[in-house]
């Protein structure tokens, strides 16, 4: 690896999880100015690299492995998968009873590899209902089926048939607290019954 793909992977790293790259480094306990652009050249145009131990910090805060970072630089050119705006996707016949993209409206997008490749798709923000964690241009990559903790940011169809994003505070057999995404951040708890599905936010490309 050279330098510039590792300093690239950081910026993957941090982008992938939805973090900047100063999110990134103050989650790992470092300076928030641990990973700037400006602390990779020094004056007198040297390079500088990360330290090994800021990158384990960094990959530990975000529960990845140097494999992932690895397969981050190395799958540059990504994957491809498919891509809706997000205000078209509460018609039925957009998704599958398991929650998996299906009919023709769907575009392609690719974005950089990840481990995980089987069923995602990617839903682009195309208003301002999701400001300030994600805003009109944003691609979140969702990734169904995939274990969803409390604090993961999740893609929800209700019953009703909406598709909306949130924040997973709590989900037992019974019941599911989520938090809203806007300046509001108001919780609400639901029944599970309420939802046709649940799948994680995994990526933001912003």
């Amino acid at each position: 690896m050279q330098h510039g793909d590792i300093w690239r992977g950081i910026d993957l790293l941090a982008e992938k999880h939805g973090l900047s790259t100063s999110g990134l480094a103050k989650l790992a306990g470092l300076d928030a100015t641990a990973f700037n652009k400006s602390k990779r050249v020094s004056a007198d145009g040297r390079l500088r690299w990360p330290s090994t131990e800021s990158l384990s910090r960094a990959l530990e805060a975000v529960g990845d492995t140097y494999r992932d970072f690895a397969e981050l630089i190395d799958g540059e050119n990504g994957i491809s998968v498919p891509l809706l705006e997000f205000n078209e996707v509460s018609a039925a016949e957009q998704f599958n009873q398991a929650g998996h993209p299906q009919g023709d409206d769907w575009e392609t997008v690719r974005f950089p590899g990840y481990a995980v490749t089987e069923g995602l798709y990617s839903l682009e923000v195309s208003d301002a209902d999701l400001e300030p964690v994600y805003r009109k241009g944003d691609r979140l990559i969702i990734a169904p089926g995939a274990q969803i903790r409390s604090g993961d940011r999740v893609v929800v169809k209700t019953r009703l048939g909406n598709v909306e994003a949130f924040e997973m505070i709590r989900q037992t057999q019974d019941r599911v607290t989520l938090k809203a995404l806007d300046t509001r951040g108001v919780s609400r708890a639901s029944t599970s019954t309420d939802f046709a599905w649940i799948a994680r936010i995994l990526w933001v490309s912003q």
